[in-house]
């Protein structure tokens, strides 16, 4: 997936010893100039549940122009950070704010102009037609008794045409696969036209065409200004297509920056517990990874040159 990219600046912070930023040699195509518009700053957050901290100060940043995925192993706490950004959850400690104004202050309408969150299982049994879905997106920009437009018809089936959907838009959305949901409800988060766009696992239940497509998607909003910030469960998929990393693990951050000076061999083999290295795409050029079970790589050396007798 090559595109334009804007330069990705970070200022996450984390207490491991992998330190706060990393920065490594980029790119010549990466050279576009970061976009100065709005982005999304959490200082010291931490979330505590049945006393035990989900999240535990965490710092981080969403930049504009720039598709940041979140990464980490299960459990980390990846789904409870997010849900923390996008203003659905209120942190324990901690500020989050969004263009320079506190997120929980705004009023949740003036939230939902600026923030859209595409959860993981964001199903829902209503016999609800596909385009009602999606035109859910533009409610925040409605006031109470005004009516759908023939600019919003019009936003709404560009959504529904960028997720490569359109051809479902009169079918009911209960009965559709689960991937076509998720590529409904991102079509949904678009249609709210947001300044930042958060996902939970936006590949989940995707066949390979279709992750590549979203990932596209989301790489080209980001090059036209759009803080995007996703949660990825396939390192590989965020090596190739990310801009940024913020790497994750039991509710800390140990490492955040450009993502070919974050995704080191030991920075995978300790939070992962996986031998990996990144390689270079063949067909696109992008970081590509590769990775094994921790020891088979010696076992097979090992193998293929016994010892001498």
């Amino acid at each position: 997936m090559t595109r334009p990219r804007s330069e990705a600046h970070s200022d996450v912070h984390g207490s491991d010893a992998h330190g706060s930023e990393a920065h490594g040699p980029r790119d010549p195509r990466d050279s576009v100039p970061r976009l100065d518009a709005p982005r999304l700053q959490a200082h010291r957050i931490t979330r505590t549940v049945d006393g035990r901290a989900l999240i535990d100060g965490v710092d981080c940043t969403a930049p504009a122009g720039t598709l940041t995925a979140l990464v980490g192993p299960n459990g980390a706490g990846k789904s409870t950070l997010l849900r923390i950004l996008a203003g659905i959850d209120r942190p324990d400690q901690g500020s989050v704010t969004q263009a320079g104004t506190d997120l929980f202050r705004m009023p949740r309408r003036e939230r939902a102009r600026r923030i859209a969150l595409v959860e993981q299982d964001a199903s829902t049994e209503l016999a609800l037609s596909v385009t009602a879905v999606v035109a859910l997106g533009r409610t925040p920009h409605h006031s109470l008794w005004s009516h759908d437009s023939a600019l919003d018809a019009s936003i709404v089936n560009s959504a529904l045409d960028r997720v490569g959907m359109s051809e479902y838009a009169e079918r009911e959305i209960t009965s559709l696969s689960g991937g076509e949901r998720q590529r409904v409800q991102l079509a949904r988060a678009l249609a709210q036209e947001p300044e930042l766009l958060i996902l939970d696992e936006p590949t989940n239940h995707l066949d390979i065409q279709a992750q590549l497509a979203t990932l596209e998607l989301l790489g080209g909003l980001a090059t036209h200004g759009m803080a995007v910030l996703a949660a990825l469960h396939d390192l590989g998929l965020a090596a190739a297509s990310s801009d940024r990393v913020i790497v994750l693990s039991a509710g800390r951050v140990v490492a955040a920056g450009e993502t070919r000076a974050v995704l080191t061999a030991e920075l995978i083999r300790e939070v992962f517990n996986v031998d990996a290295v990144l390689i270079e795409n063949p067909l696109t050029g992008r970081p590509m990874l590769a990775s094994a079970t921790l020891g088979s790589v010696r076992a097979a050396v090992a193998i293929s040159c016994p010892a001498s007798s």
